[in-house]
């Protein structure tokens, strides 16, 4: 009699394990699932989130011209300026230049 108490102890022990498993395997699929409906919805908040910036940053574009007459105006005296400057400088080193090699070029 004593053997069937023990046995049926075993029986129950076994059979609560079994109901244990199934149970940390229900949480790990239920934590599973969350975690990816949790990742599809932070993939959706920043698909909206870059949306809207994306037509926050083309409605800014738009109201905002880039260069205006002026700036234009300003930026090709200063370029002309700036390549005036650069073959003056060309004009002066120029024969200078021409020297040096031709000693280089004749000197064997």
């Amino acid at each position: 009699m004593e053997d069937y108490k023990r046995q049926g102890g075993i029986h129950q022990l076994l059979a609560t394990e079994q109901e244990a498993r199934q149970i940390v395997n229900a949480a790990r699929t239920a934590k599973s699932n969350r975690l990816k409906q949790a990742k599809d919805e932070a993939e959706d908040d920043v698909g909206k989130y870059r949306t809207h910036m994306e037509k926050d940053t083309r409605k800014q574009s738009r109201s905002q011209p880039v260069f205006s007459g002026v700036n234009v105006k300003r930026l090709d005296e200063g370029t002309v300026k700036k390549i005036d400057h650069l073959k003056k400088q060309a004009a002066k080193v120029s024969p200078e230049v021409v020297k040096l090699l031709m000693t280089q070029v004749t000197n064997v």
